[in-house]
C-alpha cells in the first residue's frame, strides 16, 4: 500500500473526507522535546483499512481537518503506548480524544507482557520484524527521505493488524470490559495538566529532605515549573534538580551564598539569584502546618511480612489461571500496601480486582485458605 506524504492544507483536507467513513484508525506521532518544555510535533502517522499517510504538522499550520476526526466519538484510536502521544494533542486541542485504544494497554491483559514495545508486539502477533535504521532520525528536519518515511508509517502500517487480533482475543476472552478503567485514566484531562504546586514530588531525592526544607523545595519546583511553561525552555535549563536539593539543604540568606553550590552557574545567579533567595525566605516563612510531607514507607511486622508472601503466592496463581504475567497486575509494595489497609491500590480497582484483588482481600478477611503440595498450590472458600 502507498504511503502518502502530505505537506499541504489542500492534501490533508482531501485525505481526510476520503477516510472519514472509518470506524477506527490507527495513529502515532513523532516529536521532539530536548530543547522545549512541550513537545514539538513534527509527524503524525495515520492509517484505515485502505490508507497510509504520514502528515508533516511542520508545513500545515490547520490540522483541523485531522484533528475533527480523531476528537469523532465514533471513530476508535489506536495508539501503542498512548501516553505522549495523547499529551501532544492535548496541548493542541486543551482535551483529548474520546475513544482511545491502547494496544500496550491490551496486550497486557491477553498476557502478552507488562509495558510491551511496539516492535515485540508485532513480533509476536504477526511474525515481522520492524527495521531500526532510522530510529535515531532528527523528525524536524526536512526533506524526509523515502526510507524515513516508510519507517515512519511503519508504526500505524502494522499497528492495524495488531488491533483487530487483540480485539478478536479480547471479546474471544470476555475481557474487552478490564480496560475500561485504565483507557478512562488515559483519556483524564487531569493525567496531562502540569500542576507546578505538585512538581516536588518527581524530583529524585525529595524524600531525603524533611521539615521546611522540603518547603523550600516545593516553592522552587513550583517556580521553576511556572518558568518553564511559560519560556517553553526544559526545567533544567532553568534549574537543574540538583542545585533545588541544596538550595532546600542550605537554606542560603543572600545572593552571595549562591556561588557555593555546585552547579549553579553565574549566569543563572545572576538572572535568578534575587528570587531564589526571595522564594526560600518566604518557604521558611510557611507554618509548619502547611509543609509538604513524603509518604513514610509501609513497616509491615513479621506476621504481616509472612501474609505478603502468602498474597504473592497467590498473585502467582491467579494471573497463571489468566495467562497474564504477575508484574502487569502488582508489585509486592501494591501487595504490602493492601496488607496496611490502602483502599487506593490499582490492584483493588477494574480488571486487577477482577482476576486477583477480590481474592486477596477474601484471604485477608479469612474467606479463603489456601493448600499445596509439591506441584500445586489450591484454594479453597470458607464457609
Amino acid at each position: 500500500m502507498t504511503v502518502q506524504f502530505i505537506d499541504t492544507e489542500a492534501e490533508l483536507a482531501k485525505f481526510c473526507q476520503h477516510i472519514s467513513d472509518t470506524t477506527w484508525m490507527t495513529v502515532d506521532t513523532e516529536f521532539l522535546r530536548e530543547r522545549t518544555y512541550y513537545a514539538q510535533l513534527c509527524l503524525v502517522q495515520v492509517a484505515t483499512a485502505d490508507s497510509i499517510a504520514c502528515i508533516d504538522p511542520l508545513a500545515i499550520d490547520d490540522l483541523s481537518p485531522l484533528l475533527e476526526l480523531i476528537y469523532q466519538p465514533d471513530i476508535a484510536i489506536v495508539f501503542h503506548a498512548a501516553r505522549q502521544d495523547l499529551e501532544l494533542f492535548y496541548a493542541l486541542r486543551g482535551s483529548l480524544p474520546p475513544n482511545v485504544f491502547d494496544t500496550q494497554i491490551a496486550a497486557t491483559v491477553l498476557g502478552y507482557g507488562d509495558q510491551i514495545g511496539y516492535g515485540n508486539l508485532v513480533k509476536q502477533c504477526i511474525n515481522i520484524e520492524l527495521d531500526k535504521a532510522h530510529s535515531r532520525t532528527d523528525w524536524s528536519k526536512r526533506p524526509l527521505d523515502a526510507g524515513q518515511i516508510d519507517y515512519a508509517a511503519d508504526d500505524v502500517r502494522y499497528l492495524r493488524d495488531v488491533y483487530h487480533i487483540l480485539l478478536k482475543e479480547l471479546h474471544e476472552k470476555n475481557r474487552l470490559h478490564w480496560l475500561d478503567d485504565d483507557f478512562a485514566s488515559l483519556t483524564n484531562s487531569d493525567t496531562y495538566e502540569p500542576d507546578p504546586a505538585m512538581m516536588w514530588k518527581k524530583i529524585k531525592g525529595a524524600g531525603r529532605l524533611k521539615g521546611v526544607q522540603l518547603a523550600i523545595l516545593q516553592k522552587l519546583a513550583e517556580w521553576r515549573e511556572a518558568r518553564a511553561i511559560e519560556s517553553n525552555r526544559p526545567r533544567r535549563w532553568i534549574l537543574k534538580d540538583e542545585v533545588m536539593l541544596d538550595l532546600a539543604k542550605l537554606t542560603p540568606e543572600t545572593t552571595q551564598k549562591l556561588s557555593v553550590i555546585r552547579g549553579l552557574e553565574s549566569g543563572t545567579i545572576q538572572r535568578h539569584g534575587k528570587t531564589l533567595i526571595d522564594i526560600v525566605a518566604r518557604a521558611k516563612a510557611i507554618p509548619k502546618t502547611q509543609w509538604p510531607t513524603v509518604k513514610k514507607p509501609v513497616f509491615l511486622t513479621t506476621q504481616q511480612d509472612a501474609t505478603v508472601d502468602a498474597m504473592v503466592a497467590l498473585l502467582r496463581k491467579f494471573c497463571d489461571e489468566q495467562a497474564i504475567a504477575p508484574a502487569a497486575v502488582a508489585s509486592r509494595k501494591d501487595i504490602e500496601r493492601v496488607v496496611s489497609g490502602d483502599p487506593s491500590v490499582s490492584l483493588l480497582h477494574g480488571w486487577r480486582n477482577e482476576i486477583v484483588g477480590h481474592h486477596l482481600q477474601d484471604f485477608l478477611a479469612g474467606k479463603l485458605s489456601i493448600t499445596a503440595n509439591q506441584t500445586l498450590l489450591n484454594t479453597e472458600k470458607q464457609g
